[in-house]
Protein backbone atom coordinates (compact mmCIF):
# COMPACT_ATOMS: atom_id res chain seq x y z
CA UNK A 1 0.00 0.00 0.00
CA UNK A 2 1.43 3.32 -1.19
CA UNK A 3 2.29 5.64 1.79
CA UNK A 4 -0.46 8.94 2.06
CA UNK A 5 0.59 11.62 0.09
CA UNK A 6 0.83 13.96 3.41
CA UNK A 7 3.56 11.47 5.00
CA UNK A 8 5.50 11.52 1.41
CA UNK A 9 5.60 15.47 1.71
CA UNK A 10 6.45 15.00 5.27
CA UNK A 11 9.48 12.58 4.48
CA UNK A 12 10.42 15.00 1.64
CA UNK A 13 10.46 17.79 3.67
CA UNK A 14 12.29 16.18 6.70
CA UNK A 15 15.18 15.59 4.62
CA UNK A 16 14.99 18.72 2.99
CA UNK A 17 15.53 19.82 6.94
CA UNK A 18 18.07 17.40 7.73
CA UNK A 19 20.16 18.73 4.56
CA UNK A 20 20.03 22.83 6.15
CA UNK A 21 17.95 23.85 2.87
CA UNK A 22 15.74 26.34 4.64
CA UNK A 23 18.04 28.46 6.53
CA UNK A 24 15.51 31.22 5.37
CA UNK A 25 12.53 29.69 5.96
CA UNK A 26 10.65 26.94 4.46
CA UNK A 27 8.18 27.78 1.55
CA UNK A 28 4.76 29.10 2.32
CA UNK A 29 1.67 26.58 2.12
CA UNK A 30 0.69 27.84 -1.31
CA UNK A 31 4.44 27.17 -2.60
CA UNK A 32 4.21 23.82 -1.57
CA UNK A 33 0.60 22.90 -2.91
CA UNK A 34 1.68 24.28 -6.33
CA UNK A 35 5.04 22.17 -6.04
CA UNK A 36 3.75 18.80 -4.74
CA UNK A 37 0.20 18.88 -6.40
CA UNK A 38 -2.02 18.74 -3.66
CA UNK A 39 -4.68 20.47 -1.19
CA UNK A 40 -3.76 22.85 1.68
CA UNK A 41 -5.31 20.20 3.87
CA UNK A 42 -2.36 18.03 2.66
CA UNK A 43 0.45 20.15 3.26
CA UNK A 44 -0.70 21.35 6.85
CA UNK A 45 -0.81 18.04 7.93
CA UNK A 46 2.24 17.21 6.63
CA UNK A 47 3.81 20.72 8.15
CA UNK A 48 1.66 19.55 11.67
CA UNK A 49 4.07 16.50 11.91
CA UNK A 50 6.80 18.24 11.46
CA UNK A 51 5.85 20.89 14.04
CA UNK A 52 5.17 17.63 16.54
CA UNK A 53 8.47 16.11 16.50
CA UNK A 54 9.93 19.93 17.16
CA UNK A 55 11.74 20.25 13.37
CA UNK A 56 10.04 23.41 12.49
CA UNK A 57 8.66 26.26 14.45
CA UNK A 58 5.31 28.11 13.08
CA UNK A 59 3.95 30.97 14.04
CA UNK A 60 1.02 32.86 12.31
CA UNK A 61 1.37 35.24 10.54
CA UNK A 62 5.26 34.79 10.13
CA UNK A 63 7.46 32.35 7.91
CA UNK A 64 7.61 28.65 9.20
CA UNK A 65 11.53 28.12 9.86
CA UNK A 66 13.60 25.03 10.79
CA UNK A 67 14.06 24.62 14.48
CA UNK A 68 18.18 24.23 14.72
CA UNK A 69 19.44 21.18 15.25
CA UNK A 70 21.67 20.02 18.65
CA UNK A 71 24.68 19.21 16.72
CA UNK A 72 25.52 19.24 13.15
CA UNK A 73 27.90 17.92 10.62
CA UNK A 74 29.91 15.41 9.00
CA UNK A 75 30.88 12.40 11.34
CA UNK A 76 34.67 11.86 10.90
CA UNK A 77 35.69 7.88 10.38
CA UNK A 78 36.97 6.05 13.63
CA UNK A 79 39.90 4.09 14.20
CA UNK A 80 39.00 0.29 13.14
CA UNK A 81 35.81 1.31 10.56
CA UNK A 82 35.93 0.50 6.77
CA UNK A 83 37.39 3.42 4.87
CA UNK A 84 36.47 3.53 1.26
CA UNK A 85 38.91 1.91 -1.39
CA UNK A 86 39.86 5.55 -2.96
CA UNK A 87 41.88 3.81 -5.80
CA UNK A 88 39.36 1.76 -6.42
CA UNK A 89 37.07 4.34 -6.17
CA UNK A 90 38.74 6.53 -8.76
CA UNK A 91 39.05 3.79 -11.03
CA UNK A 92 34.85 2.95 -11.27
CA UNK A 93 34.30 6.33 -11.34
CA UNK A 94 36.94 6.83 -14.49
CA UNK A 95 35.02 3.73 -16.22
CA UNK A 96 31.72 5.14 -14.98
CA UNK A 97 33.05 8.31 -17.07
CA UNK A 98 33.51 6.32 -20.15
CA UNK A 99 30.12 4.87 -20.23
CA UNK A 100 27.63 7.96 -19.63
CA UNK A 101 27.29 11.66 -20.22
CA UNK A 102 27.36 14.17 -17.95
CA UNK A 103 24.64 17.83 -17.99
CA UNK A 104 26.50 20.41 -15.88
CA UNK A 105 23.20 21.82 -14.51
CA UNK A 106 25.16 24.89 -12.12
CA UNK A 107 28.03 25.61 -11.03
CA UNK A 108 28.82 28.39 -8.70
CA UNK A 109 31.05 30.22 -6.04
CA UNK A 110 29.01 30.35 -3.15
CA UNK A 111 29.26 30.89 0.75
CA UNK A 112 29.66 28.25 2.65
CA UNK A 113 26.25 27.59 4.77
CA UNK A 114 26.65 26.07 8.66
CA UNK A 115 26.38 22.11 6.99
CA UNK A 116 29.21 22.99 4.37
CA UNK A 117 31.88 24.81 6.75
CA UNK A 118 31.54 22.06 9.02
CA UNK A 119 31.82 19.48 6.76
CA UNK A 120 34.27 21.16 5.14
CA UNK A 121 36.29 22.42 8.16
CA UNK A 122 35.62 26.05 7.05
CA UNK A 123 34.31 28.89 8.51
CA UNK A 124 30.91 29.90 8.36
CA UNK A 125 30.54 32.11 5.03
CA UNK A 126 34.09 30.73 3.17
CA UNK A 127 33.85 30.99 -0.54
CA UNK A 128 33.72 27.45 -1.63
CA UNK A 129 32.67 26.05 -5.34
CA UNK A 130 28.82 24.12 -5.57
CA UNK A 131 28.57 21.76 -8.72
CA UNK A 132 25.22 20.38 -9.81
CA UNK A 133 25.53 17.78 -12.33
CA UNK A 134 23.34 14.86 -13.80
CA UNK A 135 24.86 11.54 -15.27
CA UNK A 136 22.95 9.64 -17.72
CA UNK A 137 22.92 6.19 -19.55
CA UNK A 138 21.52 5.34 -22.78
CA UNK A 139 18.43 4.37 -21.19
CA UNK A 140 18.21 8.34 -18.88
CA UNK A 141 19.31 9.72 -16.19
CA UNK A 142 21.27 7.86 -13.33
CA UNK A 143 22.80 9.99 -10.83
CA UNK A 144 22.07 13.62 -9.59
CA UNK A 145 24.83 14.58 -7.86
CA UNK A 146 25.99 18.10 -6.02
CA UNK A 147 29.84 18.57 -4.76
CA UNK A 148 31.27 21.38 -2.44
CA UNK A 149 35.17 22.18 -2.92
CA UNK A 150 37.44 24.69 -0.99
CA UNK A 151 37.42 27.90 -3.46
CA UNK A 152 41.39 27.79 -3.48
CA UNK A 153 41.45 24.36 -4.87
CA UNK A 154 38.14 24.66 -7.08
CA UNK A 155 39.19 27.76 -8.82
CA UNK A 156 41.65 25.01 -11.17
CA UNK A 157 38.45 23.81 -12.86
CA UNK A 158 35.01 24.69 -13.89
CA UNK A 159 32.40 24.24 -15.72
CA UNK A 160 33.93 23.05 -19.14
CA UNK A 161 36.13 20.63 -17.04
CA UNK A 162 33.20 19.47 -14.87
CA UNK A 163 31.49 18.25 -18.48
CA UNK A 164 34.13 16.28 -19.27
CA UNK A 165 36.19 14.84 -16.33
CA UNK A 166 35.18 12.69 -12.78
CA UNK A 167 35.84 15.38 -10.36
CA UNK A 168 38.21 13.48 -8.27
CA UNK A 169 40.44 13.16 -11.61
CA UNK A 170 39.82 16.98 -11.43
CA UNK A 171 41.08 16.98 -7.49
CA UNK A 172 44.39 15.02 -8.23
CA UNK A 173 45.28 16.97 -11.78
CA UNK A 174 44.86 19.72 -9.41
CA UNK A 175 47.82 18.63 -6.92
CA UNK A 176 45.45 17.04 -4.38
CA UNK A 177 46.41 14.01 -3.19
CA UNK A 178 43.50 11.83 -2.37
CA UNK A 179 43.54 10.34 1.42
CA UNK A 180 40.40 8.99 2.77
CA UNK A 181 36.95 9.38 2.54
CA UNK A 182 33.68 8.88 4.62
CA UNK A 183 30.59 7.96 3.06
CA UNK A 184 27.12 7.16 3.68
CA UNK A 185 24.47 5.44 1.81
CA UNK A 186 20.90 5.76 2.86
CA UNK A 187 17.66 5.75 1.24
CA UNK A 188 15.39 9.57 -0.03
CA UNK A 189 12.61 10.37 -1.30
CA UNK A 190 12.68 11.93 -4.62
CA UNK A 191 11.58 15.62 -3.77
CA UNK A 192 10.09 17.45 -7.05
CA UNK A 193 13.92 18.97 -8.02
CA UNK A 194 15.38 15.60 -8.00
CA UNK A 195 12.01 13.86 -9.81
CA UNK A 196 12.92 16.54 -12.79
CA UNK A 197 16.24 15.17 -13.56
CA UNK A 198 15.79 11.75 -12.54
CA UNK A 199 12.73 11.58 -14.38
CA UNK A 200 10.77 9.66 -11.84
CA UNK A 201 7.71 10.89 -9.48
CA UNK A 202 8.08 12.83 -6.58
CA UNK A 203 8.03 10.22 -3.49
CA UNK A 204 10.19 7.61 -5.84
CA UNK A 205 12.79 6.17 -3.61
CA UNK A 206 16.29 6.66 -4.50
CA UNK A 207 20.24 5.54 -2.95
CA UNK A 208 21.20 8.55 -1.35
CA UNK A 209 25.12 8.93 -0.96
CA UNK A 210 26.91 11.16 1.02
CA UNK A 211 30.92 11.23 1.13
CA UNK A 212 33.41 13.32 2.45
CA UNK A 213 37.06 13.29 0.83
CA UNK A 214 40.12 14.18 2.67
CA UNK A 215 43.46 14.51 1.25
CA UNK A 216 46.70 12.86 2.65
CA UNK A 217 47.06 15.96 5.33
CA UNK A 218 43.62 15.02 6.73
CA UNK A 219 42.19 17.97 5.27
CA UNK A 220 38.07 17.75 3.66
CA UNK A 221 39.02 19.05 0.10
CA UNK A 222 35.00 17.44 -1.33
CA UNK A 223 31.73 16.87 0.17
CA UNK A 224 29.43 15.29 -2.22
CA UNK A 225 25.55 14.16 -2.39
CA UNK A 226 24.59 11.83 -4.70
CA UNK A 227 21.25 10.73 -5.65
CA UNK A 228 21.37 7.86 -7.66
CA UNK A 229 17.70 5.51 -9.78
CA UNK A 230 17.93 2.43 -8.03
CA UNK A 231 16.80 0.59 -10.99
CA UNK A 232 19.87 1.87 -13.00
CA UNK A 233 22.77 1.74 -10.22
CA UNK A 234 23.89 -1.11 -8.53
CA UNK A 235 27.25 -0.13 -5.43
CA UNK A 236 28.96 -3.43 -4.02
CA UNK A 237 31.21 -4.07 -2.25
CA UNK A 238 33.98 -6.99 -1.22
CA UNK A 239 34.59 -7.55 2.49
CA UNK A 240 37.19 -9.37 4.28
CA UNK A 241 37.49 -10.36 7.84
CA UNK A 242 40.22 -8.97 9.75
CA UNK A 243 41.11 -9.04 13.00
CA UNK A 244 41.95 -11.65 15.63
CA UNK A 245 39.87 -14.39 16.73
CA UNK A 246 37.38 -12.61 19.30
CA UNK A 247 37.51 -9.49 17.45
CA UNK A 248 37.39 -9.78 13.86
CA UNK A 249 36.11 -7.00 11.85
CA UNK A 250 34.85 -6.39 8.00
CA UNK A 251 37.04 -4.40 5.87
CA UNK A 252 35.99 -3.60 2.85
CA UNK A 253 38.87 -4.43 -0.34
CA UNK A 254 36.99 -3.16 -3.28
CA UNK A 255 34.23 -1.30 -4.63
CA UNK A 256 32.10 -1.59 -7.35
CA UNK A 257 29.36 0.29 -9.23
CA UNK A 258 27.23 -1.17 -11.79
CA UNK A 259 24.77 0.70 -14.02
CA UNK A 260 22.18 -0.03 -16.96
Amino acid sequence: MPLPKYHQIYLVLREQLEEGRFADGLPGELALMEQFGVARVTVRRALGQLSSEGLISRNPGRRTRPVPPAASGEPRAADGMARANLRGLLENLVTMGLHTSVKVIDVATISASTQVADALQLKLGDAVQKAVRVRSTREGPLSHITTYVPNDIARKFGRRELAKKPILVLLEESGVKVGRAHQTITARLADNVLAEHLEVSVGSALLAVRRLIYDEAERPVQWLHGFYRPDRYTYEMQLSRVGSIDAKVWVSKDVSAQFN
